[in-house]
């Protein structure tokens, strides 16, 4: 059965609350059942931020091909001004081809990085939203354990009460 973070949150608290405590608030916590938590969490992490990195791999892929493709339309411009060099004429218009389909290329290249970082950019800030609203539920789950153990620290009376 797979859990969302929030449900293994509670999990963890609950295994913390059932942790055998001593005099003084000291208490033993079965580490086995904590790790074995944690490890549910990693593998429970949002999946926008494991699919950010599919796409950092693939932004990369996305550039890497767009440099091949300008790299092999200015190849075959420059092949093909070499080939009308032989009339003056045919060799000016062969250049401003050339320039042209460079010109294209790389503003097809520019196109193309600039669509992969925004992509990047979206799932970014979807997965970092997600990550803030975790962080700030375990902020809670943390400031509420600390608030009950100064609770406990300060009215020992009231721990014995509530075990």
């Amino acid at each position: 059965m797979k859990m969302n973070i929030e449900e293994l949150l509670d999990e963890l608290e609950d295994v913390l609350e059932s942790s055998t405590k001593f005099f003084g608030g000291r208490s033993i916590i079965v580490t086995d059942n904590v790790r074995a938590i944690v490890d549910d969490i990693r593998l429970n992490i949002p999946q926008e931020i494991k699919q950010a990195n599919n796409v950092l791999s693939d932004r990369t892929d996305i550039v890497n091909n767009a440099k091949r493709e300008a790299e092999s339309i200015i190849k075959a411009a420059e092949e093909r001004a070499r080939a009308l060099v032989a009339q003056e004429e045919i060799t000016r218009l062969a250049q401003a081809k050339a320039t042209e389909m460079i010109n294209a290329a790389n503003a097809k290249s520019l196109e193309m990085r600039k669509a992969a970082q925004d992509f990047v950019d979206d799932i970014m800030a979807k997965a970092d939203d997600s990550m803030m609203e975790s962080v700030n539920e375990l902020r809670k789950t943390r400031s509420a354990l600390r608030q009950q153990r100064q609770i406990t620290t300060i009215n020992p009376e009231i721990a014995s009460e509530e075990e």
